[in-house]
């Protein structure tokens, strides 16, 4: 039953989110009794802008998340000021080019990457010991306050006229109260994530007072049912292995609509409700994965140690098919199966960069092998300097990068598992033979369609090490950067498609992992065509042609053919 809290990274998040709840309750008996709900939720999603800068400066999380929730509240003030704007509007204005400018800063200055997602929703399952000592800071703050200026928050909270009218008119206070809302949210960004900062600060208040009347027992059962709601989403995040912000929300959420059946209803057929809710919760949790030996980030490291380890070792795949890696968020078994792991292959050079923080929090001892420090094919035209994929990812596309990365995962396994040696070499030995085999016949494949017509544009800049090895000239890519995070721009696509016309482009490659629509609207636009995908930054699923590296190649080549050459050639 109590499983899942014996690992250290559990035990971390259940710290953090008793520690959240403390500030979290009793700010949100202040912002329900405010009206202050949609501020609190809007002042962590306007810190999307603090966040991507931190990201992209290197800067701690918290940090810009401060500076944009600060610099949020001054704006929603001064506009507030006007009475023909109203709080809700000045809110609502500010929080538009907040995220505008998020937007921008993602897209065409920084183009962060999951990083930012992982704080847009958070994760109990990856708090540091910083983020304790903030929540701590916080609920200290949020505690200090309410003894402070609670008379005063209360007095304006129930009739603000009397209470400017007996001299209470300094906006000190409230100003106070707005700060606290945004250093309590800015807390919450690791544990909760800014999007879902309501499940904490908003949803147990508002619970609590369908019940209660007397604020100290308000602010007491708010407490006590956040610090419930913290606690048992997290054990069911590991239990059903779901991301824990979306679990405590969800339950968060769960209780206020039991709470207020039980009001419309009557007890008993709440309880029923109840009944049924906790027989569908326990049936749904089943048992982790563990036991997994190797832990392998991308689906293609994956396919290459199951190619390699035969049935020796266990492997745990942490991304899935057609799952974007710039997209990633941890789930609880990952971190689990990462916790025993003896060995974690990694393809580096940025694409799963979020692995570092995975590791480090799940207390991990095991082996670390980056693949991509392995790769030794530069790009062409680079003779000297760093290696190019530090700068472009997608190495795994050349399939000589790919032998390389198959002797360092060869090389891992015998360390970990020096008694299966003899195995791993001659598993290692075959797949080479098969990768050499498939770069010579993906090179014939090619040769029959002449250079002049290898023209390609493609969903984001993935395919550079393809195209570099097999002679093709990348004209484009719909979002112009290696990450899906960016967003194309209209003058970005205009040039595109102007790009497409002049060089008589025949077809735009979507990708599996990508959403196609896009391309497609760029197509209809050109008259190119658009039905051929590639598989780009993850495999197929299961019993699709790219559900292995070996037929991930070949589909890529054989789609690639095809438009180039306007269907009279193929890759058999």
């Amino acid at each position: 039953m109590l499983a899942p809290f014996h690992y250290a990274f559990v035990q971390r998040g259940l710290f953090e989110v008793l520690v959240l709840s403390v500030g979290a309750g009793l700010l949100g008996t202040w912002i329900v009794l405010r009206g202050l709900a949609f501020y609190s939720h809007a002042v962590g999603t306007a810190a999307f802008p603090g966040l991507v800068a931190a990201d992209g400066l290197a800067l701690p999380a918290p940090f810009g998340a401060g500076v944009a929730a600060a610099a949020f509240g001054l704006g929603v003030e001064r506009l507030a000021r006007d009475r023909r704007t109203g709080s809700d509007s000045a809110t609502a204005l500010v929080l538009v080019g907040a995220l505008a400018l998020g937007v921008v800063l993602a897209s065409d200055v920084f183009h962060s990457g999951a990083n930012v997602e992982t704080l847009l929703f958070g994760s109990l399952l990856l708090v540091g010991w910083w983020d304790l000592v903030l929540a701590a800071a916080a609920s200290a703050a949020v505690v200090a306050g309410t003894i402070v200026l609670g008379r005063r928050w209360l007095a304006t909270g129930f009739d603000a006229a009397g209470a400017r009218a007996l001299g209470a008119r300094s906006a000190l206070p409230d100003a106070a109260l707005i700060g606290l809302i945004a250093l309590g949210v800015v807390s919450a960004l690791s544990a909760i994530g800014a999007l879902l900062a309501a499940a904490l600060f908003v949803v147990p208040a508002a619970t609590v007072r369908l019940v209660v009347w007397r604020l100290r027992a308000w602010q007491l059962g708010s407490i006590a049912l956040a610090a419930a709601d913290g606690v048992v989403g997290l054990w069911l995040s590991v239990k059903v292995n779901v991301p824990p912000g979306a679990a405590v929300s969800v339950l968060a959420g769960g209780v206020f609509a039991l709470v207020a059946a039980a009001r419309a209803l009557g007890p008993r057929r709440a309880g029923a409700l109840a009944l049924a809710g906790s027989a569908l919760v326990v049936a749904g949790c089943g048992s982790s994965s563990g036991g997994a030996s190797v832990v392998a980030t991308t689906t293609q490291i994956a396919d290459w140690t199951r190619a390699v380890a035969g049935s020796t070792l266990a492997v745990h795949q942490i991304l899935q098919p057609n799952t974007d890696p710039h997209e990633y968020e941890p789930r609880p078994v990952d971190v689990e199966a990462v916790a025993d792991a003896k060995l974690v292959l990694e393809s580096g050079d940025g694409l799963d960069a979020w692995m570092g923080k995975v590791v480090s929090q799940a207390g991990s001892h095991a082996r670390v092998v980056i693949l991509g420090d392995a790769v030794p094919v530069r790009r062409p035209g680079e003779t000297s300097g760093p290696e190019a994929s530090r700068y472009d990812p997608h190495w795994w596309h050349d399939p000589r990068n790919a032998e390389a990365a198959v002797t360092a995962i060869r090389d891992g396994l015998v360390r970990v598992d020096p008694g299966d040696e003899a195995v791993f070499r001659r598993n290692a030995a075959a797949y080479l033979a098969r990768l050499q085999a498939l770069d010579r016949t993906i090179a014939a494949c090619f040769a029959r369609v002449p250079k002049a017509e290898r023209r390609l544009v493609t969903d984001h800049d993935a395919f550079g090490y393809f195209a570099a090895r097999y002679g093709i000239d990348v004209v484009g890519a719909v979002i112009p950067s290696q990450t899906t995070q960016a967003q194309p721009s209209a003058g970005d696509i205009a040039k595109l498609v102007a790009l497409i016309r002049d060089e008589h482009v025949r077809a735009i490659f979507p990708e599996s992992s990508v959403n196609k629509r896009l391309a497609q609207a760029i197509a209809r636009e050109t008259g190119a065509r658009a039905d051929l995908t590639l598989y780009g930054d993850t495999l197929g699923p299961s019993g699709s042609p790219g559900a292995t590296y070996l037929g991930m190649e070949r589909a890529n080549a054989d789609a690639m053919v095809r438009g180039f050459s306007g269907g009279r050639e193929r890759c058999p």
